[in-house]
């Protein structure tokens, strides 16, 4: 593909991703006059492989970068300087009291703000792709902190960093208390799937012990199921979960396959030495 057919067919890709139709002439404008995102179009097209270039996954990345970038620059805050922008940025997720931020923001070089300018702004912040928001379970938190560094002195980049570190250590402990509960759940049920399989009750294929092998149990009938060097499961008929060989059914390239043949076998008549 040509490099300006290539060029057209991102443009019509990142246009149609947006659910509008595409306006070639609109689209010609817009990318002429926004230097921001050129240089990511221009690295974008660099790629030989047309599969990636088409590829839904790598234009929504690139999508984003070109927004992200031109965002960064847009006038349409035009009072928010660098400066601004950083400590707003952090300040958007740290439940700062927002009288106090625009008083200290507008301290800064800059046109002076009002307070709906520093609350959209923050709105806008907790509105992009990947950017932390305000979490209620931490607002009383977050306040104690800044009252108490407030009354010390602090300065506001300061107390806007410690609130900052607070913020992630606790989600840092909430997602760490998160994984515990998930595995003592996943270890309850394990047990309570363990205990159906040895006291005799139907169940689906389980773990038993530190073995390998998975176990099952259908219309009071026991299976072993077995995955083999090739990969392939091998599914045995046995009298109880101790049984070493039991009786062999058949090799099968999925667990799903063995499921349906004991679903169907468990209600078929056997051998009477059964």
């Amino acid at each position: 593909m040509p490099r300006s057919e290539r060029g057209v067919f991102l443009a019509k890709a990142l246009w149609l991703g947006e659910g509008s139709d595409f306006d070639p002439v609109r689209t010609r404008i817009i990318y002429s006059r926004s230097d921001d995102g050129r240089h990511l179009v221009s690295d974008y097209l660099r790629s030989p492989s047309l599969r990636h270039l088409r590829d839904p996954h790598s234009i929504q990345t690139v999508s984003r970068s070109i927004l992200k970038e031109i965002v960064r620059h847009n006038p349409i805050w035009g009072k928010w300087t660098k400066e601004r922008e950083t400590v707003g940025r952090t300040a958007a997720y740290c439940w700062i009291p927002v009288a106090d931020l625009r008083d200290y923001l507008n301290d800064l070089p800059g046109p002076a703000l009002t307070q709906t300018d520093v609350i959209e702004r923050l709105r806008a912040f907790n509105e992009e792709d990947y950017e932390p928001t305000p979490d209620d379970d931490q607002k009383t938190a977050c306040l104690e902190i800044y009252q108490r560094e407030r009354q010390e002195g602090t300065e506001m980049p300061a107390i806007v960093g410690a609130i900052q570190r607070f913020v992630e250590e606790d989600k840092e402990q909430q997602r760490l208390a998160h994984q515990e509960r998930y595995r003592l759940a996943q270890e309850e049920q394990r047990k309570a799937a363990e205990d159906r399989l040895l006291y005799g009750a139907d169940c689906k294929w389980t773990p038993y012990g530190s073995s390998t092998k998975l176990y099952c149990r259908a219309n009071g009938r026991t299976y072993r199921l077995e995955k083999q060097p090739d990969r392939k499961w091998e599914l045995c008929r046995l009298s109880s979960i101790d049984e070493l060989k039991g009786e062999y059914i058949g090799s099968y390239s999925g667990r799903g396959d063995a499921t349906k043949v004991v679903s169907d076998m468990a209600y078929k008549a056997e051998p009477r030495w059964r």
